[in-house]
Parts: structure tokens; sequence; C-alpha cells
């Protein structure tokens, strides 16, 4: 087995623990839907954008696996966060669950283009795992735009803290 460098043992440990919160957003988000906010067209939406996560978090899941990396010690706070960030979000309404995804998916574009950037040709599988996932995360903004997310008014401090956590988050799940 051949070692996997530092750098990309940072990438998949932070790409799990991001596709794992990103399915959690989701959980919370269909919490609500199932519960308190009755919305079938946003409840469709929604569980068809978690099958991708769910896809994206099984890979990066095997490969934790395959290379014998730790995930981040902060799963299970990542856990509670991101289905409360989904519930609370869409008890806000359809507007701020959808910008939720936006916020969310925003950060993730980058993110994963920063990634693949820095990947070499020894990790071709891996570019090409992250570069499909990155297409599917634009698809997700798009949609969310498209069924309403907004950055105006309250929405836009809303906005800023959604990606403010969620780059932290990354952070921390880099190194931890």
């Amino acid at each position: 087995m051949k070692k996997t460098s530092n750098k990309v043992e940072e990438f998949i440990r932070v790409d799990h623990a991001g596709e794992r919160g990103a399915v959690k957003i989701y959980e919370g988000q269909l919490l609500a839907l199932n519960t308190i906010v009755k919305n079938e067209n946003l409840k469709k939406t929604i569980e068809d954008m978690k099958e991708h996560e769910i896809e994206h978090c099984q890979f990066f899941e095997n490969e934790i696996k395959k290379r014998n990396i730790k995930p981040t010690k902060f799963l299970p706070l990542w856990d509670l966060m991101g289905i409360g960030l989904g519930f609370g979000s869409t008890l806000l309404g359809k507007k701020a669950a959808m910008l939720c995804t936006a916020s969310v998916e925003e950060v993730i574009d980058k993110h994963y283009l920063d990634q693949i950037n820095q990947l070499g040709p020894e990790e071709k599988e891996l570019k090409k795992k992250i570069t499909k996932f990155r297409q599917d995360e634009l698809d997700h903004k798009d949609i969310a735009y498209e069924e309403g997310a907004s950055k105006k008014g309250f929405y836009s401090i809303m906005d800023k803290i959604i990606k403010t956590g969620s780059k932290i988050a990354i952070r921390i799940s880099e190194k931890v």
C-alpha cells in the first residue's frame, strides 16, 4: 500500500467530514419538513440533493478506511451542528433552507477547486472524483437559487454566518 501524503490525508479527512455534514444538514431539513413544515416540492428537491451527498460521503468513508486515515475527532459535533443548521434553516422558510444549501456549496466550490489544483498525477482517481463532486455541488447551488435562495436583508447575515461556520469547520477538520 502506497503512503498517502499528509496533504492528501487532510483532503480526505476534511472532505469526509464535509460530505457527512452535508448529509446531516439535509437530514435536519427533512426532519423539519416531515414534522413541522409541510412542503412536498421542497422535500423532493432536498431528498434528491441528499442522494448525491450520500454518494460523496460513502466514497470518502471508503477512502478513509482504505488509506487508514483517522476521521476528524469533531464528527459528533459536526453531526449535531449539521442537523441543527438544516432543521433551523428550514423552520425559517424555503428561502432560508435554500440559502443554507447555496452558502455551503459556495464555500465547497472554492474548497474543492483548491484541492483539485493541488492534487498531482499520482492521485488521478481522487482528483477525478473531487472534480465530479464539485460539479454536483455547483448543481446544488444552482438549484438552491432557482428554488428561491436570497441574500437580501436578513439573509445576507445568515449567508455570512453559514459561510464562516463552514470555513471554520474545514480548517479544524483538516488538522484534528
